[in-house]
């Protein structure tokens, strides 16, 4: 297990990866700027989660019902979600699409992809979210699901250490084919992990912790049974691709859902 304290290997892509990622996604805004919004955006009452909630100079990351803008103003971006299997992949993935689910899905062995598109300030964001299943098999669909992705979410089941443990291992495979994706360290069933001993579920905190600090990954505790954390993972994965004005606060009480970067 990676020391929280020392600086991990796996960080060497950091900085290329933020200014690549930068150029890249400033390049796709520009180019639906035509279909910008000018009025300020509206303000949302917050929800629980934060889902499409803004107050004041926030910004609003909505599903998109009616068609506002031509089909060519709309940007797609892919998102890879890689872990081993029965983790909660699939649920996490189903609660966030929602009711875009029949439309956008499309399965293979080894392999599913679904589809979300947003409004964000009157331009239209199509999510193409590949998630690998975790068996042995689904290794070889790993280059197709990273490459070109904008951000990789590596998640693990909060109530199975080996599931974490394996994290790197995913990590490792995923950088190989891309390097300048924002990671995002995700670990899976918060309603299952707070019926855990307290003591249990410090250790397993500050073991994610330390992962996520090895990977330069902001870490998100979720369930996706209460959608917990869902809609915020997407909301944050929007703000930090755009520069957007949005923050997330920091919590590491334990016993809630953690959020640490």
């Amino acid at each position: 297990m990676p020391h929280p304290s020392r600086k991990h290997p796996l960080r060497r892509f950091s900085l290329r990866r933020r200014t690549a990622l930068k150029r890249r996604a400033w390049h796709f805004f520009d180019s639906i700027l035509t279909c910008y919004n000018s009025k300020k955006p509206k303000t949302y009452r917050p929800d629980d989660d934060g889902a499409t909630s803004v107050v004041g100079a926030d910004f609003a990351a909505e599903t998109l019902t009616p068609s506002l803008c031509h089909n060519q103003d709309l940007v797609s971006l892919k998102i890879s979600l890689l872990g081993d299997s029965q983790i909660g992949k699939t649920s996490f993935l189903v609660k966030y699409v929602g009711n875009e689910m029949d439309e956008g899905k499309s399965e293979q062995t080894g392999l599913t992809l679904m589809d979300k598109t947003l409004m964000v300030r009157g331009a239209r964001i199509s999510y193409s979210i590949w998630e690998v299943e975790g068996d042995d098999k689904s290794q070889d669909f790993i280059p197709t699901a990273c490459k070109d992705s904008v951000a990789i979410l590596f998640m693990f089941d909060l109530t199975s250490r080996r599931t974490l443990n394996n994290i790197i291992r995913w990590y490792r495979q995923a950088r190989r084919w891309n390097q300048t994706a924002i990671p995002v360290l995700i670990g899976t069933k918060f309603d299952d992990f707070i019926q855990l001993p307290i003591d249990m579920q410090w250790a397993i905190a500050s073991e994610a912790r330390a992962y996520a600090k090895a990977l330069n990954a902001t870490l998100f505790f979720s369930s996706a049974t209460y959608n917990i954390n869902v809609n915020k993972i997407f909301k944050f994965i929007t703000a930090k691709l755009f520069d957007l004005p949005w923050t997330i606060e920091r919590n590491l009480t334990i016993g809630e859902p953690i959020i640490d970067f």
